[in-house]
């Protein structure tokens, strides 16, 4: 049988070209470097052809072809510059602007709008056309989309992403012709986390965001590259600022960890900024927080410290603090003899003898390659939309997905094996036919979520899921044993050993300890999440940037600055290490973490002599080496150990029950709490739109 040709040679514009057997005209001519104007073609997204704008000319056809459509052949000629070219181009256009409004001016669209730079490059001069312009009603889409969709030009962009992306048939199109509309069903609200990415696509300005609406043009806003920290994923984004504030967060193109996608929460909690933030440091006085001085509440947390014994003292850091912090906090802590130290604030069972034990091991990109997967504990839609849309992939190329837990709309077929984990006891035992499954599967995959982990049967669900993961998920080159994070901050605070010693104790039993009136220091670094009453008979120590949970308990409230607003290293779920950007100043007198650490260090007398963040990088990657290294993932392997437990009572619940409110930024902002009573509760706005 002759070898199948892998590569085609064709001509664009009389220069030779080699591409991919299978590829479109419309990728050809990317390839080569054309630019061909388009307004439905996106490379994420199926062919639809419907906009026409990227029409070329091919020799031997007589009629121009629609690029994104057709694919290309040996020895095919095509023009994308001539005059039939050019005159069905600007033909196209000024069919398209009949209907469209004149609202550049006040369109939230203007400055990156397609058809505005479209109409630029090719469009006519004047319109021929003097008849009255078509006016269709905007329709509701939720608290987060604002429509104008008399702009809409009927690509299909948004329709095609709800549906082959974000999972969820909820746009549509009813009507035909000029008579067609965009819609969602009976106009309810768009319930996909990932809803608002059709603002991204949207080629003009039908779409767009309802909470920043008029609030700027696109160059009033200076740009700045950083790193998302409302889930573990670290997708890459751009925050846009302007007067010292955030005004609006985009994503960033990194085809390894979220491609072009943010989830609504990454785009939309920003406005939580500016409510609710701590900006000067309180002490308690006589039942209440009052404004104090920093040396007045460093002072006083530096008595309360020296006071206690080993013992007596315990720290939590939560889900959003950078490594830096969460390292000094730690050899601060560990001088005073603390063996209380703990990231995990749900209780999560999570080995950390190796870096294998608790890393999403199989990188991002290659999840689309999974061909069996089994999935406990985790809802991965709400814990890490981002992760979702490549298990989606994997599912609609055939691979089989199963489930323990709850049944759950993830936007792909799926088999619930069971409500309770203790199916695993069948599976690891081989009287379970998915066990045999995983073996001659060629990249199978076991994603174990935090609802499992955080259960009483925590610790027996990881050692059987690890299990079966090493008896049949490990092949050469492949890791199918995932732990799937939903804190940004917690690989890090696992890398440094943020956890007990030998002699500390985790969570649950630092709570008793505390509930007991055994711990007299407590030390909260962004710690929210844990309960709060235990903690009453202790001195509480809260250093975060918003007035939450922790703050609320506290005895001493140390003001510190949210991601936006400092440089830090964050590690993801793969056990990739990358680093956010200041984005805005600090309110008030907030400083930076690392920096009010240093300064109880030189209260106390403390071990930290770092003068400069690049000093206390330098001790970090000292002690840790896998920070030397920035953006990529090393691979891991499954070395440990562990002991065969049955798992008996299998009960959990899932570690996001609201998706929009999992931090203290999410529970501030008053866009999320509209989310909650539109989408969430189903209360729709009175206006109706």
């Amino acid at each position: 049988m002759a070898e199948q040709k892998k590569d085609v040679t064709l001509q664009i514009d009389g220069n030779a070209l080699t591409v991919p057997v299978g590829s479109t005209i419309l990728q050809a001519c990317k390839q080569a470097g054309i630019e061909v104007p388009v307004f439905c073609a996106h490379e994420r997204l199926s062919v639809a052809g419907n906009c026409r704008m990227c029409l070329v000319e091919v020799k031997g056809h007589r009629k121009l072809a629609a690029s994104c459509a057709m694919p290309v052949c040996e020895g095919m000629e095509v023009e994308t510059q001539s005059e039939m070219v050019t005159k069905a181009r600007t033909g196209n256009l000024e069919l398209l602007l009949v209907n469209h409004p004149l609202d550049c001016p006040i369109c939230d669209q203007g400055g990156e709008c397609d058809l505005q730079d479209i109409t630029m490059a090719y469009g006519p001069s004047a319109s021929r056309f003097r008849d009255n312009k078509r006016a269709v009603a905007d329709k509701y889409m939720g608290p987060l989309i604002k429509t104008v969709m008399t702009r809409c030009i009927h690509c299909t962009r948004c329709v095609r992403f709800a549906n082959e992306v974000a999972g969820v048939e909820e746009l549509g199109a009813l009507g035909r012709g000029e008579d067609m509309e965009i819609t969602t069903a009976l106009e309810q609200s768009m319930t996909s986390p990932l809803s608002g990415n059709v603002i991204d696509l949207c080629p003009v300005g039908a779409l767009t965001a309802k909470p920043s609406a008029f609030q700027g043009r696109n160059w009033e806003f200076e740009k700045i590259p950083t790193i998302d920290t409302s889930d573990a994923v670290g997708a890459h984004i751009y925050a846009h600022r302007r007067d010292g504030k955030v005004m609006r967060v985009l994503p960033r193109e990194c085809p390894e960890i979220n491609e072009e996608w943010i989830t609504d929460k990454t785009r939309f909690s920003y406005d939580g900024l500016r409510y609710q933030r701590l900006d000067q440091p309180y002490v308690r006085k006589r039942g209440k927080l009052v404004p104090a001085t920093w040396s007045e509440a460093l002072e006083l947390v530096a008595q309360k410290l020296q006071q206690a014994a080993p013992k007596e003292i315990a720290a939590f850091v939560g889900g959003m603090v950078e490594v830096e912090s969460a390292f000094l906090l730690k050899k601060l802590l560990r001088a005073f003899g603390a063996l209380h130290l703990e990231c995990r604030q749900e209780g999560a069972y999570l080995p950390t003898q190796e870096r294998g034990d608790y890393l999403f091991n199989t990188p991002l990109a290659d999840l689309e390659k999974a061909d069996v997967c089994l999935l406990i504990g985790t809802n991965p839609k709400t814990e890490a939309p981002l992760v979702n849309i490549r298990l989606m992939r994997s599912a609609q190329a055939g691979a089989e997905i199963y489930s323990i837990g709850d049944d759950l709309d993830l936007g792909y077929a799926h088999t619930v094996l069971s409500k309770k984990a203790t199916v695993l006891n069948r599976i690891i035992s081989g009287d379970h036919p998915l066990l045999e499954k995983l073996r001659k599967a060629k990249n199978p995959v076991v994603i174990l979520g935090m609802g499992a982990l955080k259960s009483e049967d925590g610790e027996e669900i990881y050692l059987t899921a690890r299990h079966i993961a090493q008896t049949a998920c490990l092949r050469e080159g492949w890791n199918g044993f995932n732990i799937l994070h939903t804190e940004a901050g917690r690989v890090g605070a696992l890398d440094i050993g943020f956890v007990p010693e030998a002699r500390g104790y985790t969570t649950s039993r630092i709570l008793k300890t505390a509930e007991r009136g055994d711990l007299r220091f407590v030390y909260l670094l962004g710690a929210d999440d844990i309960p709060m009453e235990p903690l009453s008979s202790a001195f509480v120590v809260y250093q975060g940037h918003h007035g939450d949970r922790g703050a609320h308990s506290a005895d001493v409230v140390l003001p510190g600055l949210a991601p936006t607003e400092k440089q830090g290293i964050y590690v993801n779920l793969e056990g990739r290490v990358q680093e956010t950007c200041s984005v805005v100043e600090a309110p008030g007198d907030a400083k930076e973490d690392w920096r009010i650490l240093r300064a109880l260090s030189d209260v106390v007398e403390g071990p930290l002599s770092y003068n400069t963040r690049e000093e206390v990088l330098a001790a970090l990657q000292k002690d840790h080496p896998v920070f030397q290294a920035r953006g990529g993932v090393a691979a891991v392997s499954l070395k440990g150990s562990f002991p065969k437990k049955e798992v008996r009572r299998g009960v959990f619940g899932y570690a996001v029950p609201n998706f929009y409110a999992t931090d203290v930024i999410c529970r501030a902002s008053p866009t999320m709490a509209q989310c909650i009573k539109e989408i969430l509760e189903g209360s729709k706005p009175k206006e109706g739109r």
